[in-house]
């Protein structure tokens, strides 16, 4: 029988997100110079920090390349930021080869068909409530929040409560 979701929490050592549709809510702002400018959630940024600050490995594989997004995920200690990834699984590959991971014990968040095929090898898959169909399908978790609204700040919270590392153990920083 297929573990639950809550079941799998406890193991749960590694965080990997997608930015775009999972950490910001698939907005793009153009502005006429050509920029692109997307918006985060502070609630999740104080979760990244926390699970951070709690010693676990946060790490993001995105498509997009914006350098912004960037400079804000270092700001929160995180330091596995993989930009313009077209072939998420293989920087999936280079997180558990760098980390000598078991991909059981990571935690993966996803909202469209890009993430599927690093979706199928973690432990626990998770997506927001507005991502794709094909995603949901697989996924073993799915937040009652859309992305950019606090999704990524629910999985941490619910993996840190389990693991007895949430509200006060930590005092995380963040702005």
């Amino acid at each position: 029988m297929e573990k639950s979701y809550k079941e799998i929490m406890p193991q749960i050592t590694t965080f990997i997100f997608d930015v775009d549709g999972v950490l910001t809510d698939g907005v793009v702002h153009v502005f006429q110079n050509g920029e692109l400018v997307r918006q985060m959630n502070i609630k999740d940024g104080y979760a990244l920090k926390t699970a951070v600050d709690a010693g676990f490995k946060v790490c993001i594989i995105s498509g997009g390349s914006n350098e912004g997004v960037r400079s804000r995920l270092k700001k929160l200690g995180l330091t596995d930021i993989y930009l313009g990834a077209h072939n998420k699984i293989d920087q999936f590959d280079e997180i558990i080869k760098k980390y000598k991971l078991n991909p059981e014990n990571v935690l993966y968040m996803g909202d469209d068909i890009p993430d599927y095929p690093v979706m199928t090898r973690v432990g626990l898959p998770c997506c927001p409530k507005d991502a794709a169909s094909e995603i949901q399908g697989i996924s073993k978790y799915i937040s009652q929040k859309n992305g950019g609204k606090g999704c990524a700040r629910d999985v941490i919270e619910q993996v840190l409560k389990v693991q007895g590392k949430w509200n006060g153990k930590f005092d995380a920083k963040y702005d």
